[in-house]
């Protein structure tokens, strides 16, 4: 399955739960606007936040996080100058750590 084939079935699985969570509370909202006297805000504001959640998710789902071929060398040259650098150091570093456990200690 391709990736936005993957990314849309998701997208459309969070949107149908969203609106059928929706759809349950609009049937509250029956009793609530009878009780509160509110008229039709409690139901606009559950349409409005069902719909504006359907448009955020919807447009997320369209963004791709891709990392361009020059920042993922970037990326592994500093892992490797990373590497090289705790390898360097780490029995001065081990060093330290035992001092430091030996002052904790006395």
């Amino acid at each position: 399955m391709s990736q936005s084939t993957e990314n849309q079935d998701y997208r459309v699985e969070i949107i149908s739960k969203i609106w059928g969570y929706s759809t349950g509370m609009m049937f509250m909202c029956i009793p609530l606007t009878a009780i509160t006297e509110s008229g039709p805000i409690l139901p606009i504001f559950v349409i409005v936040g069902a719909a504006s959640a359907t448009a955020a998710i919807w447009g997320y789902g369209t963004r791709q996080n891709t990392i361009s071929e020059s920042e993922l060398k970037r990326l592994e040259n500093r892992l490797t100058n990373l590497e090289t650098i705790i390898t360097y150091e780490e029995p001065t570093i081990q060093r330290k750590i035992q001092s430091l456990k030996s002052q904790i200690d006395a």
